[in-house]
């Protein structure tokens, strides 16, 4: 039982450690106030991706 909580505490310590990078750097990017920017950059692809279709 004692070797099954290490190893669990082990498998939680690295995932912890390779995600919370990748989960802090998007939670700065995806904030609330980056949206109107997130919005915009939609924006301008999706019309963009319209005008190459019509040429």
């Amino acid at each position: 039982m004692f070797l099954l909580l290490i190893f669990v505490l082990l498998i939680q310590f690295f995932t912890s450690w390779i995600f919370e990078p990748l989960v802090s750097f998007l939670e700065f990017v995806l904030e609330i106030r980056f949206f109107p920017i997130i919005a915009l950059i939609g924006f301008i692809f999706l019309f963009s991706a319209k005008n190459i279709e019509q040429n």
